[in-house]
Order: C-alpha cells, then sequence, then structure tokens
C-alpha cells in the first residue's frame, strides 16, 4: 500500500472508526524484507508497545508492505488512520520509551520485591513534590546526616 494513497482513502473515509477486536493471528517476517517493487531492503516500523509486529517500508517507493493478519491488528488496535503516524520519527521514539519503562519496572520489581518497589516509588513520587527536593535527596543519601564531618 503507497502511503500517499492511504492518506487519500483516509481524507476521503474520516467518519471510518476502528471495529470490534475479532482475535486474529498475525504473522510478521522476523529478517528485513526486499522491496518487491524496488528491490532494495525494506525498514521495519514496529506498531505498538504491546505487539512484536513491525511494518515493512520501502522508503523508495514510499510504501508498506503489511504480512497476514497485520492490517487486522492494526484495526483492532485502532490505528487504521494512523498508519502514516507509525512511521514516523516520534512515535517510533514513543515505543522505545515505554518499553524501556517496562523493562526497567520489571527490573525494580524483581530487584526491590513488589512491596519494596511500591513504597520507594509512592516516596520518590512525594519527594518530587516537595520544593526542597535535592535537600531531602542529600539527606536520604547521607550516612549520617547529623553529622557536621563529611
Amino acid at each position: 500500500m503507497l502511503i500517499e494513497d492511504y492518506v487519500a482513502w483516509k481524507e476521503e473515509h474520516p467518519e471510518v472508526s476502528a471495529p470490534e477486536a475479532n482475535g486474529c493471528e498475525a504473522i510478521d517476517t522476523e529478517k528485513a524484507l526486499l522491496c518487491p517493487v524496488s528491490g532494495k531492503i525494506m525498514r521495519k516500523f514496529r506498531i505498538t508497545a504491546n505487539h512484536t509486529h513491525r511494518l515493512d517500508y520501502s522508503a523508495g517507493v514510499g510504501g508498506v508492505w503489511l504480512d497476514k493478519g497485520e492490517w487486522e491488528l492494526i484495526k483492532q488496535d485502532g490505528l487504521m488512520t494512523s498508519l502514516n503516524a507509525i512511521l514516523t520519527v516520534q512515535w517510533q521514539k514513543n515505543i522505545r520509551r515505554d518499553l524501556a519503562k517496562e523493562s526497567f519496572t520489571a527490573f525494580y520489581q524483581d530487584k526491590f520485591g513488589d512491596e519494596a518497589y511500591s513504597k520507594v516509588k509512592a516516596v520518590r513520587e512525594w519527594i518530587e513534590e516537595q520544593p526542597c527536593k535535592a535537600e531531602l535527596r542529600a539527606y536520604l543519601l547521607a550516612e549520617d546526616p547529623y553529622s557536621a564531618e563529611r
């Protein structure tokens, strides 16, 4: 599907909304593919942080090739009017940010345990709201906050 054709379709059908989820199974290719038009390697763009599926994009022709079930997956996620946005740097950056946050959350939960992680998150949020947060951090990190010696 050429992006310019997709954008034209989107402009002609602004009322289109995402259908009910039907639980289809999408199949994604792992390796980079060659564009069937230009013969050049296509880039893969992740659709969301929740899925490992990636769109195959040919910059040479401005087209996206969808693997089996990917259009249904895009519709299921309500992204059928955002196909061109998926290909942007900002969209991909947001996905990487979300994935990093999930990874760090899992790391901290594993390291501290659920209860301790919950408590330390609450303390951190409280400190961030305080006007003297730098001093609060220094107090917490000092080996003996009541000592005049360094």
